[in-house]
C-alpha cells in the first residue's frame, strides 16, 4: 500500500526532478517505510531499444537503497544537469508484502523494459506467480508487485482483468514510449490526474497534484454543484478544474512527447449483464455464499506484518472477524463508540461498543475502542479536510479517530465496506423503486431521492446567480452513471429489475464515494484498509444472485407502508450463510451505519465552532454561496427545526479546502 506520483511531457518541454519528489513528500503519509524515482529521456535510436533512464533512491531512505544513488547528490546533479528527462515517476512506501529492500519501487522487470509505480494489494499474486512460473518467468522478489510486471509482459493490457485486489498503478514501457494508468474495478484505491501546460501529472491524492506546480487551484463550479446536490461527485471531475479521478475498472493509456491527451477506456464494468444464477434452494445458494466469502476474506489476509479488523456489532464485520479469527488466533479488533451525554432522539442509539464488545468476547479478539465526545470534530477537523482533499459523502471524523486507533497496532486492517451494496442491506435506499413501472420513472425518482443536502427546490438558491446554471449538469452525470446499468430482464419481475438498477446505482455512486474517503482516513495514518467484500468472485456471484434471495419473497413487504423501508431486513441470503460463523443474536440485528450523534452535537456543544468557521468573514466573502440563505438553514439545524448536519459537514470541509489550497 503506498502512494505514487509522475509527471509526463506531452509536448516536449523537460520534466523538473525536484517536482516529482515534491509530489511524493506530500503524500508521504501513505508511504512512510521508503521512496524512490525514476526519469527517463526519450529514445533517439530508431532501433527501438528504449530511452535513456536515470534512477534514484530518497535520502532519508538511502541506508535501504545503498545499491542506488541518492537524489539531490553529486551524481544526481550531474545527471540532472546533461539530461532533459521527459518520464518522471515517485514513489512512497507502505511496506506490507515482502519488506526487504527487493519491495523497492519504482521497480523494473529483468530487462529495464517496464517500470511500475504500485498503490495495492493483489489478492491472487501467488496463483499469478505459479502460473507464470510455468511460462518460464523468474522471481527474484516475494512482492505482488513484481508479479504485476511479469503479467504485464505476458499479457499487457489484459492482464488486468486477470487482477483479483485493490490497485492504483501507472506502468511505462520504455521500448515503446508508452504510459499506461489503470484502477481496480471496483474504485478501491485512488488516482487522479491533470493535463496543464504540456504535461501530464498523476497522483494517489489531489494535494500531490497541486504540489507539483504545474496546476493551479481553483474551484471546478460544475462539480462544486454536483457535489452539493448529491454530497458526492458522479463524473471524472472534481471540485478542482483540470483534475480528474479515473474511475473504477479504467485504464489511460499516455505517449510521451506525442503532443496529444488521451481519453480513460473501460476494461471492466464491474456488473454482470443480469441476475441470472438459480438454485434449487435457499440452502444451497447460502452454502455457495459462505464458501466464496470464507475464500474472500483468507485470501486477503496474506502479509507480512500484523492484520487486524474493525468490529462494529454489525454483521458484516462480525462475519469477516469471525472467518479471519480461524487463521489468526486473538485477532486484534478496533471499534468507535459514542459519548452520548445530552442526547435524544434516534441518536441514542448510535452507540454501539456494548454490542461489539460483546461480540469481541464470543469470537476471542484482542479488542479496542475509542470513545469520541462532541468536541472530537472540532479538534481533527483542520486535519481531516486537507487529507480529505477530494470530499464525499458522510461525515468522516469517526473514521479518523478509528483509523488512528488502529494504526498504533497494525498496519493492515479489515473492514466491511461493500457487503450493504452486494446484499441490499439498507431497504430505505431503494425508495425510487416505489410506484415506478419502468426504468424511465425510477431514473427520475432516483435522481431526486439521492439529493442528500436540500431538496430539489432549494439547491439553486445555495448558490449565486452565476453557479445556478450548472444544476442541470448534474442529470447529465446521473444518466452518464446509468449508462452502463444493467438491461431490462424479461425473465424477471418489475420489481426484481428495478431493484438491481437501485443497487446498481448504489454500487457506483455512494460505496465508491465511500471508498475513497476511507482510502483518505487510513493512509492519513499510514494505515492499509482492505475490503473482504470486494473480492472479484464474491462480487461477480453476488451481482448474479435474484434479489428475492436478499430481500425474501415480498421484496420490500407492503410498499404502502412508508415506516416498513425503517424496519425491512435485508441481507437475507448473507444472514443465512453466516449461521454457522457467527451467534444468532448478532444475525438479525437492524441495520445502521457507523454515524456519530451529529445532529445534537451540532445544534449543542459544536455549535461555537460551527458558527465560527461558517459565519467568519472570509467563508462569508467566498464567490459560490448565496450566504444569507445558507444562515437561514444553519439556523433551522441550530433551533432544532430540521436537521441539516450532512449540509453543515458538507459547508465546513469545502471551506476548509478553500484555506489549505486556494487561499
Amino acid at each position: 500500500m503506498c502512494g505514487i506520483a509522475g509527471i509526463v511531457s506531452i509536448n516536449g518541454s523537460h520534466v523538473e526532478p525536484q517536482a516529482v519528489k515534491v509530489m511524493c513528500d506530500t503524500i508521504s503519509h501513505r508511504g512512510p517505510d521508503d521512496a524512490g524515482y525514476v526519469f527517463f529521456r526519450l529514445s533517439e535510436s530508431r532501433l527501438g531499444e528504449g530511452g535513456y533512464w536515470s534512477e534514484f533512491a530518497d535520502p532519508e531512505f538511502k541506508h535501504i537503497n545503498e545499491h542506488l544513488p541518492v537524489f539531490g547528490g553529486a551524481y544526481f546533479k550531474e545527471e540532472t544537469g546533461k539530461h532533459c528527462f521527459s518520464v518522471g515517476l515517485g514513489h512512497r512506501r507502505l511496506a506490507v508484502i515482502d519488506l526487504t529492500h527487493y519491495g523497492h519501487q519504482p521497480m523494473s522487470s529483468s530487462d529495464r523494459r517496464y517500470w511500475v509505480v504500485y498503490n495495492g494489494e493483489i489478492y491472487n499474486h501467488l496463483e499469478i506467480k505459479r502460473e507464470l512460473d510455468t511460462r518460464g518467468h523468474v522471481f527474484r522478489t516475494r512482492s505482488d508487485t513484481e508479479v504485476l510486471l511479469h503479467l504485464w509482459e505476458e499479457y499487457n493490457i489484459d492482464s488486468l482483468e486477470m487482477l483479483n485486489g485493490m490497485f492504483a498503478f501507472a506502468i511505462y514501457d520504455r521500448h515503446d514510449n508508452r504510459l499506461v494508468l489503470a484502477r481496480d474495478r471496483f474504485g478501491v484505491k485512488p488516482l487522479y490526474y491533470a493535463y496543464s501546460h504540456g504535461f501530464f501529472i498523476f497522483a494517489s491524492e489531489i494535494k500531490a497534484i497541486l504540489a507539483s506546480d504545474l496546476v493551479s487551484a481553483e474551484v471546478n463550479p460544475e462539480a462544486l454543484v454536483e457535489y452539493f446536490t448529491f454530497q458526492n461527485i458522479y463524473r471524472h471531475h472534481t471540485l478542482f478544474k483540470k483534475i480528474q479521478l479515473l474511475q473504477p475498472g479504467e485504464f489511460l493509456e499516455i505517449i510521451p512527447g506525442s503532443g496529444k491527451q488521451s481519453e480513460p477506456q473501460r476494461y471492466h464494468d464491474a456488473f454482470p449483464a443480469a441476475a441470472s444464477v438459480s438454485f434449487d434452494s435457499g440452502d444451497d445458494a447460502k452454502d455457495v455464499i459462505a464458501r466464496a466469502f470464507a475464500k474472500a476474506v483468507k485470501r486477503q489476509l496474506i502479509s507480512d506484518v500484523e492484520v487486524g479488523s474493525y468490529l462494529s456489532g454489525g454483521m458484516d464485520s462480525g462475519s469477516i472477524v469471525s472467518v479471519a479469527g480461524r487463521s489468526i488466533p486473538r485477532l486484534m479488533t478496533f471499534t468507535g463508540g459514542f459519548d452520548l451525554t445530552n442526547v435524544d432522539g434516534i441518536e441514542q442509539s448510535y452507540d454501539e461498543r456494548e454490542i461489539a464488545e460483546r461480540l469481541s468476547y464470543l469470537l476471542q479478539t484482542e479488542h479496542y475502542a475509542v470513545v469520541l465526545h462532541a468536541g472530537d470534530m472540532p479538534a481533527a477537523m483542520e486535519k481531516i479536510s486537507w487529507h480529505v482533499d477530494d470530499p464525499r459523502v458522510g461525515m468522516c471524523h469517526q473514521n479518523w479517530y478509528v483509523a488512528k486507533l488502529a494504526s498504533r497496532f497494525v498496519k493492515v486492517c479489515l473492514a466491511g465496506a461493500g457487503g450493504d451494496e452486494l446484499f441490499a442491506g439498507y431497504p430505505w435506499r431503494y425508495r425510487p423503486v416505489v410506484g415506478a413501472k419502468n426504468f424511465e420513472d425510477f431514473d427520475h425518482a432516483c435522481y431526486l431521492y439521492w439529493h442528500r443536502l436540500l431538496f430539489p427546490d432549494e439547491i439553486r438558491s445555495l448558490f449565486i446567480p452565476e453557479f445556478q446554471q450548472y444544476y442541470e449538469a448534474t442529470w447529465q452525470s446521473f444518466q452518464q452513471v446509468m449508462e452502463g446499468a444493467p438491461i431490462w430482464q424479461q425473465d424477471l419481475s418489475p420489481f426484481d429489475n428495478l431493484l438491481q438498477r437501485a443497487r446498481f446505482f448504489e454500487f457506483r455512486t455512494f460505496l465508491h464515494g465511500f471508498l475513497i474517503i476511507e482510502d483518505r482516513m487510513s493512509m492519513a495514518h499510514s494505515l492499509e484498509t482492505r475490503v473482504p467484500f470486494l473480492d472479484n468472485d464474491l462480487v461477480d456471484l453476488a451481482w448474479e444472485l435474484r434479489p428475492t434471495l436478499k430481500l425474501g419473497e415480498n421484496g420490500l413487504g407492503d410498499l404502502r407502508d412508508n415506516h416498513y423501508f425503517e424496519s425491512a431486513e435485508g441481507k437475507l441470503i448473507l444472514r443465512n450463510a453466516m449461521q454457522d460463523y457467527l451467534p444468532k443474536e448478532f444475525l438479525h440485528q437492524r441495520k445502521q451505519g457507523f454515524s456519530p450523534p451529529d445532529e445534537n452535537w451540532y445544534r449543542g456543544p459544536s455549535m461555537t465552532y460551527i458558527k465560527e468557521i461558517l459565519y467568519d468573514k472570509q467563508a462569508v466573502s467566498r464567490p459560490y454561496f448565496d450566504h444569507q440563505f445558507v444562515q437561514a438553514k444553519l439556523e433551522e439545524h441550530f433551533q432544532g427545526r430540521r436537521n441539516h448536519r450532512l449540509l453543515i459537514w458538507s459547508l465546513l470541509s469545502f471551506e476548509w479546502l478553500n484555506r489549505h489550497y486556494l487561499d
